[in-house]
């Protein structure tokens, strides 16, 4: 990987630490979100068989999260924002979508809107991916867990919804 000519290395680590800082900030918000609802309402849902224990989640995330930076890092460090608008419009999306669906799911206790939400992140995390691959194949590879793991996650929701009918 090359850097731009005006990217020093102090800079550099700078904005690895911005992105590391933004995305698990977003995870973060989210864990805040969550964790109110986990003693009470969450822990009291039927549950399908699939459904992993409630340790492995701030474990995926935070490793998701991790990932997210690092590969935005990679665009910026090769194309800088202005170099890649369009990727970078879908990451701060679907950033925002990936907290939306917190918010819906456990802040306001709506599976079946937390569904249909999670069907858009699946796309802004696929349109994310597309656009980082074309700017950096391993920051588009580094989404792929990511979009794995929001793939399992919209059919514990959809199990959700199935099993705890409103």
């Amino acid at each position: 990987m090359t850097t731009l000519p005006w990217r020093g290395p102090l800079r550099s680590w700078g904005m690895l630490a911005l992105f590391l800082a933004l995305s698990l900030a977003v995870g973060a918000a989210g864990g805040v979100v969550t964790r109110p609802s986990l003693p009470v309402w969450y822990a009291e849902l039927a549950k399908p068989s699939f459904t992993p224990p409630n340790w492995a989640f701030p474990v995926v995330w935070t490793a998701l999260f991790v990932l997210m930076g690092i590969a935005a890092w990679r665009v910026w460090r090769l194309r800088g924002f202005r170099g890649a608008p369009v990727a970078f419009g879908f990451f701060f999306t679907q950033l925002g979508f990936n907290f939306g669906w917190s918010l819906l799911f456990f802040g306001l206790r709506m599976p079946p809107a937390a569904l249909a939400w999670i069907a858009v992140l699946w796309l802004a995390i696929v349109a994310t991916l597309v656009a980082f691959w074309r700017n950096d194949r391993p920051a588009g590879a580094m989404l792929v867990p990511y979009l794995l793991w929001v793939s399992y996650a919209a059919a514990l929701n959809a199990a959700f919804v199935r099993l705890n009918p409103v």
